[in-house]
């Protein structure tokens, strides 16, 4: 597969050979405190430039590519190459905005391929609201792991691990002075 392009799996098929995989449903919540107003947040969302700067898919910055279109019916798409040894990755992201409340809610769906196949469809609301000290983020996620890969616990607790990096890449862009007290002090942000 071409990075610059994406290929659709046909859904009534699966590239595998042999009995197609039962799918694996869940879901995991995240929470998040910033230091900032939520608007800054939000804004860490709707903003390309800033939303460039922390969602990438694994991968060199040579071959990562990223669309954003931050309205309802709107969408993000992504792609990116992962090399890791002698093996290689081509990683797609295609996402539809259903529902934006500017400064408190952002509801999409997305999916998500490694090398054509489609792997995992997700449901995501993220929720922002104020807090004592600046503001909070709550990502809830449903998934559907269409391929899962044994059991599917590595699976969704890669999903689970990749989110969080994520949001974690979101507050050193819109809260960066948290992160430098963090990283100066060694006492988490709203601990000091």
């Amino acid at each position: 597969m071409d990075a610059g392009h994406l290929t659709r799996v046909d859904t009534g098929s699966s590239p595998v050979t042999g009995p197609t995989p039962p799918v694996l449903h869940g879901s995991f919540a995240i929470e998040l405190d910033f230091t900032v107003p939520r608007a800054e947040v939000f804004r860490g969302f709707a903003d390309p430039s800033l939303r460039r700067r922390w969602f990438r898919l694994p991968g060199g910055s040579a071959t990562a590519r990223h669309e954003l279109d931050f309205r309802v019916g709107g969408g993000e798409s992504a792609g990116n190459v992962f090399v890791s040894g002698d093996t290689e990755e081509h990683l797609a992201y295609r996402s539809r905005f259903l529902d934006i409340v500017p400064d408190t809610r952002i509801v999409h769906v997305y999916e998500a391929e490694v090398d054509g196949s489609r792997r995992w469809i997700s449901l995501v609301t993220v929720e922002l609201a104020d807090r004592p000290a600046g503001s909070g983020l709550t990502w809830t996620e449903q998934y559907t792991w269409l391929m899962p890969t044994g059991d599917g616990s590595q699976d969704t607790a890669h999903l689970r691990g990749g989110t969080r990096l994520l949001l974690n890449g979101l507050s050193t862009v819109v809260n960066p002075d948290r992160h430098h007290r963090l990283f100066h002090t060694g006492t988490p942000a709203g601990h000091g």
